[in-house]
């Protein structure tokens, strides 16, 4: 019976959801109330125990479940006995780290057991108490782009979203829209946590919205608006700077993390962030000729870095070990938070300037010099700028896309053509360019082309409209508005 109270309410948040976007002549008013309705307290608690999957290291699928019962639920492949899942790591609380920047933070409660359970070669299909689980793909043709999508409650910058208006942050949304087109992949390029405030008192926008980095403000910020798409493919997880140690990293490795649990590597003590805020890069195949290397960037600064530097030389390393994964295949997608070469909208400035991470330029230059990346990298997925960008380049670069407008407040509009005389790093020639500050996510389709993969990219409102298309292949790329088409 628990169970099945549980399914009514997570039906009666989509029921909702469905409605409110089949109608859009409702008041603004009714819209709020509604999406009041999905994030009330009482519908997060009775929400069924969270399942998701997870692409891991040496392209391992993971089946991971949040439960607030006693002990993990069963799970089932196939027709084989159901057999429980195994504890990743238990319900804990924790004393707030005395980090400056925390200092809005309170005690860290985690009051949700983490099970996980590998999924097993040739295993077609699973469920967890009864639930169908998204199964893993041997040839992905479709993949889902979202990043950037927590609701950004921050009192240092005096930022606090409408989280309960489903128009000023439009996750659920995205969620919805995105799982309607059958994705056999998310990939979400990183900062999933925004929520690091207490709303103030008398901002009706964000009232009542959970914050500080346990469980709760997880909940909010992205297991229940993402559900439709958790439940829609297996994802992979990009760190973010949000998912520093400092920040987020104590929910980041109890629930998204790819590698096995670990307390030296959990961000519970400072002592050990030299450590945990740096982790290896690993691949996840997309096809026998293409694959994704997974970096995380999550602690780079803005700044270059001296070669004395620890994070030089942690970076440094993960560029060697990505460049080994590499030679498996001979098409990459290099997907890491901080973009590389990517344009900002100059916010404080008011004109558009170059926004690529300054710390991974230089310990990347030093490895690869003028290019950046190895010849094997064709195309770099990235966020942190919230943003969609589509840069093709005439010098030797890879395509370069930024897909951070999912969810968190959006930058300012970006320019529709490239700036004349702008450069986004030295020796680097922009050619074709398209870019959008509107909420939205994007789709890559495969389209096979001989022994290479070509793709579709898609870029999509947050109702699943198309905006723009590109065709992307072998280091290039070329857009055109959806409505316009490709030549």
């Amino acid at each position: 019976m628990k169970n099945r109270n549980r399914l009514t309410c997570v039906e009666l948040r989509a029921a909702l959801l469905a409605f409110k976007r089949a109608q859009p002549w409702l008041p603004s008013g009714l819209k709020k109330w509604i999406f009041g309705l999905l994030l009330v307290p009482g519908l997060a608690l009775a929400a069924p125990d969270t399942v998701f999957t997870v692409q891991a290291w040496k392209n391992q699928t993971l089946v991971r479940a949040l439960t607030q019962d006693a002990a993990c639920p069963g799970i089932r492949f196939d027709q084989h006995a159901e057999r429980p899942m195994r504890l990743r790591v238990a319900p804990q609380s924790l004393a707030a780290r005395p980090d400056q920047a925390k200092t809005d933070a309170g005690p860290v409660e985690f009051k949700e057991r983490v099970c996980e359970a590998r999924w097993p070669k040739g295993a077609k299909t699973a469920r967890v108490a009864g639930q169908p689980v998204p199964a893993p793909h041997a040839h992905i043709h479709r993949i889902v782009l979202i990043g950037d999508t927590g609701c950004r409650m921050k009192a240092a910058e005096q930022a606090f979203q409408d989280c309960n208006d489903a128009v000023a942050w439009p996750l659920a949304q995205v969620a919805m829209s995105a799982a309607a087109l059958k994705p056999d992949l998310v990939v979400h390029v990183g900062d999933l946590h925004y929520r690091e405030s207490p709303c103030p008192e008398g901002n009706a926008g964000c009232a009542g919205a959970a914050w500080g980095y346990g469980d709760g403000a997880w909940r909010e910020d992205f297991f229940i608006p993402a559900s439709p798409l958790l439940r829609a493919a297996p994802w992979v997880f990009v760190r973010g700077n949000h998912e520093s140690c400092w920040r987020a990293g104590q929910g980041w490795f109890r629930f998204m993390d790819p590698s096995p649990w670990s307390e030296l590597r959990s961000c519970d003590d400072p002592a050990n962030d030299a450590d945990a805020d740096f982790s290896e890069p690993y691949a996840v195949a997309l096809s026998k000729h293409t694959q994704l290397i997974v970096f995380d960037s999550s602690k780079t600064a803005g700044k270059p870095y001296a070669e004395t530097d620890l994070a030089f030389q942690k970076y440094a390393d993960a560029l060697a070990l990505a460049r080994q994964l590499m030679r498996k295949a001979p098409a990459n997608f290099f997907v890491s938070h901080h973009p590389l070469l990517a344009l900002s909208s100059g916010w404080r400035s008011g004109k558009a300037a170059a926004a690529g991470n300054q710390g991974l330029q230089s310990v990347f230059e030093a490895s690869f010099p003028q290019r950046l990346f190895p010849q094997g990298v064709q195309l770099t997925l990235a966020g942190h700028i919230h943003a969609f960008e589509a840069i093709n380049f005439v010098s030797d670069h890879p395509t370069s896309l930024v897909l951070g407008n999912s969810g968190s407040s959006t930058d300012t509009q970006l320019p529709l053509s490239y700036p004349e005389g702008l450069s986004l790093y030295p020796g680097v020639q922009v050619g074709d360019y398209v870019a959008s500050a509107d909420f939205g996510f994007a789709t890559l389709d495969r389209r096979p082309a001989g022994a290479k993969d070509a793709w579709l990219l898609t870029e999509y409102n947050t109702q699943g409209r198309p905006v723009f298309h590109c065709r992307v292949g072998q280091g290039k790329s070329h857009c055109a508005k959806a409505e316009d088409g490709l030549e």
